[in-house]
């Protein structure tokens, strides 16, 4: 075989393909940035650093990825954009070289009660065709090994033209599903307490029926003592058996009232359609309030809470059922796939095989299947969504992650690092948003933005090596090194919290005194048994404030002032000086502007192209009546103060003609907080994650409360922020309540009076308490994995 001879001459120019090796922003102006432009290396780990609210996310999510998903959209017929979220361009000048990305953010797993671990991560997709094909008994498709697929028949006669005549024929159709029919597919039922719902010795007429929105003489409750099936001045204990069954369960009815069609329906059935389907976390807090007194859930007593039918249940492979399958740890379950050897369904086990080993590799082993995704925490839920692209074959993608860190105990941190050079190594731009120093340490690139928060910050202050950073003089830079010191002296218990026998998920029989009147934190590795020990044995209720990690919800009709109850009091001191009704100082009442409806901007829907928002003309996007802006409190008007800073509202309202103590109390917690800089009128949409956090804890002090459990406060929080939260801390249990803090931030255990150590595993090689006692306890016997990481934290 003869070869082409090779000329033994210089390597060519390198090809022009080849030198598009940055992606390249210029004018970045989204929410805070101010005119950004950088230059972010291709194919390697950039790490985005600055104090929570400086435009991190701002750039990398909200300008280089969303830019990416658009265009990547735009190649889409003009039929499917139509069922895709639109998108519009990003606020910025110019946007070269970029690249497929694919974001990872902390956004919470769907809550819906149906949702899983398994059914969110297609493991439970696989193994239902694993069943379908090598299950004895064989009971049908994938589809039998479903819990959301209900098991139903049915037959009749069917309509159709052919050959120009009209032929009747019958037909019959049968599906097996999965589904449980007691619990349909939840694996709990619940029981109604009927003394909740209404009280018996009251007549309609009166107000019987106790159901928040069912009170009052609204439509609601009209439609019951109008219906006419029940007389509504006859107490509800003196119905008949079949007033009460009307009442009760009546099936849909359709009626009129007052001149309006309407359905009526047994009230049972009515409210656990309007309420009970609902995700608890996702209720309104009278609603969440009025559901946990009314309602008991118990394991359904049919399928046990594997949510399958028995006849999904019966069919096994090598004595294991499918529910059996999801209810194992996924370490276990990816050792028992791995004992499968099945010729006829390789691929299906390589790729299932695949999976749980990611699951085992990226840490979460010790979830099971069937876990709710809503129990998930923000960490947990982000590495979940990450396991689909561990194994991918794809390269020269950007991969953009949200604090991949969040909810890692240090342990877990090396092996997550671990994870992004590999991706990294395999040909891909890796861009990440981080406070924590382990993981700005691997970055190639570091790009460092603020000076400030808000409108203090949005500019890159440093871009270049890590050790550049060290020594380059910004926040992030003097605050990298930074090393909490073990405390001296700690305060002294005032009492104790006994916790004894808890067995919550995978605590196995622990006894701890959580002392009181301190600062007390709870940590371990992820997965080790912490929130379940604190959530499970410590119930928000009487004198408890839980502070979890459930993400805030808001419209854009959302801001600081209503979602901390600030806007009552302003609108009251507004009404009260000017003798007018309060509801004309809110935008989403009286005082609104008619031709946006209070919403400063009118937006045009252009079907699958994005939607367009323009400044409404009549109130130039201060979103109230021209009419109600003549009105003044202490010489401002009403959008005047929604666009003042905390900081800058908090004297005005502290002193002065204006001097509101209800206002001013929730701006001090605010500022306390170390958001002085937000907006009261900023929308909820526009906030980081870290601002969310603390809007929740400020939201929370103004409870009543003798013990505070915050859920991993430190969440979304730069080094600096962190020194801020330690002091209030401090502060509270100073003004004599208790702190109990779900933590991996080794600064505040250093911080704290008595450390909680559970482990020493996670799943069920954890929920064993392995140390209690004081911070230097732990750091000098060294016995634990946190023990051991809090000691090269502290240093000698």
């Amino acid at each position: 075989m003869s070869m082409a001879p090779r000329a033994d001459t210089q390597s060519p120019a390198p090809h022009v393909a080849d030198s598009h090796d940055l992606i390249r922003v210029h004018g970045a102006r989204e929410n805070n940035l101010k005119d950004v432009s950088i230059e972010i290396p291709k194919r390697r780990l950039t790490v985005f650093t600055g104090v929570s609210g400086s435009g991190k996310s701002s750039l990398v999510f909200d300008t280089i990825a969303a830019e990416s998903q658009r265009l990547i959209n735009e190649t889409y017929s003009a039929f499917v954009q139509g069922f895709m979220p639109t998108l519009a361009r990003p606020e910025v000048d110019v946007l070269d070289g970029l690249t497929t990305v694919i974001t990872v953010d902390q956004q919470r797993l769907g809550a819906d009660p149906r949702s899983t671990v398994g059914t969110a991560t297609d493991a439970n997709a696989m193994l239902r065709i694993l069943f379908s094909r090598l299950g004895k008994p064989h009971i049908g498709s994938p589809k039998a090994f479903s819990f959301n697929v209900a098991s139903i028949s049915g037959a009749g006669a069917v309509t159709m033209e052919r050959g120009g005549q009209t032929v009747k024929e019958r037909r019959s159709f049968s599906i097996t599903g999965g589904m449980c029919p007691r619990c349909e597919g939840r694996g709990s039922v619940s029981d109604l307490d009927l003394t909740q719902l209404y009280d018996d010795s009251k007549t309609l007429s009166e107000g019987a029926i106790t159901v928040p929105g069912y009170t009052g003489g609204g439509w609601n409750s009209r439609l019951y003592s109008e219906s006419g099936f029940f007389d509504p001045d006859k107490p509800i204990r003196k119905f008949t058996k079949k007033e009460l069954h009307d009442f009760l369960y009546r099936e849909p009815t359709r009626m009129k009232i007052a001149g309006i069609n309407m359905t009526y329906e047994g009230l049972i059935p009515r409210i656990q359609r309007s309420m009970l389907a609902k995700d608890r976390e996702g209720m309104q807090p009278h609603i969440r309030e009025f559901v946990d007194r009314a309602v008991t859930f118990t394991t359904c007593p049919e399928c046990d809470g594997t949510r399958l039918n028995e006849g999904a249940r019966s069919s096994k492979i090598k004595r294991i059922s499918i529910a059996d399958a999801c209810a194992m740890q996924i370490s276990d379950l990816a050792e028992w796939v791995r004992g499968l050897d099945e010729p006829s369904v390789a691929p299906l086990l390589t790729a299932l095989q695949q999976t749980l080993d990611s699951f085992v590799e990226i840490g979460l082993g010790y979830l099971s299947l069937d876990r709710p995704a809503g129990t998930l925490s923000g960490g947990e839920a982000q590495r979940v969504k990450m396991i689909r692209h561990l194994g991918s074959s794809l390269t020269d993608v950007t991969y953009v992650f949200d604090e991949p860190t969040i909810g890692l105990h240090p342990h877990d941190i090396q092996r997550m690092n671990d994870l992004l050079l590999r991706l990294r190594d395999k040909g891909n731009t890796v861009l990440v948003v981080e406070h924590k120093p382990e993981t700005i340490a691997i970055a190639d690139h570091v790009v460092d933005l603020g000076p400030g928060a808000g409108t203090a910050g949005g500019t890159v202050c440093f871009e270049g090596t890590v050790e550049g950073l060290r020594t380059g003089g910004t926040i992030t830079g003097r605050h990298f090194d930074d090393r909490a010191a073990v405390k001296e002296t700690v305060r002294k218990p005032t009492g104790t919290l006994e916790i004894r026998g808890a067995r919550t998920h995978n605590l196995q029989g622990v006894d701890v005194d959580i002392p009181l009147g301190v600062l007390a934190v709870v940590t371990g590795v992820a997965g080790s048994g912490k929130s379940s020990l604190v959530h499970g044995s410590i119930p928000a209720g009487e004198g408890v404030v839980s502070v979890d990690q459930a993400a805030i919800r808001g419209s854009r009709r959302s801001n600081p002032a209503t979602y901390t109850g600030l806007l009552d009091p302003i609108r009251k001191a507004f009404a009260k000086t000017n003798d007018v009704k309060p509801a004309l100082f809110s935008a989403n009442s009286e005082g609104a502007c008619p031709t946006c409806n209070g919403a400063g901007v009118i937006y045009t829907d252009l079907a699958m192209m994005a939607g367009v928002a323009t400044t409404c003309e009549e109130c130039e996007g201060k979103r109230f009546q021209a009419s109600v802006l003549d009105y003044h409190l202490g010489g401002r008007d009403i959008s005047e103060v929604l666009a003042m800073s905390v900081t800058e509202a908090e004297e005005f309202f502290g002193a002065g003609e204006a001097a509101t103590p209800a206002a001013h109390r929730i701006l001090t917690r605010l500022a306390d907080v170390g958001l002085g800089y937000l907006t009261l009128g900023q929308p909820l949409t526009t906030l980081s994650g870290g601002e969310r956090q603390r809007l929740k804890l400020a939201t929370h002090m103004a409870e009543k409360g003798g013990v505070y459990v915050l859920d991993e406060p430190t969440a979304g929080l730069h080094l600096a922020d962190v020194e801020q939260l330690l002091g209030l801390l401090d502060r509270l249990v100073d003004a004599g309540k208790s702190v109990i803090v779900v933590e991996h931030h080794q600064a505040v255990m250093a911080h704290a009076d008595w450390i909680i150590d559970l482990g020493p595993g996670a799943g069920h090689d954890g929920g064993r308490l392995v140390f209690e006692g004081t911070p230097a306890d732990l750091v000098a016997a060294r016995s634990t994995l946190t023990g051991e990481h809090l000691a090269t934290y502290v240093g000698p």
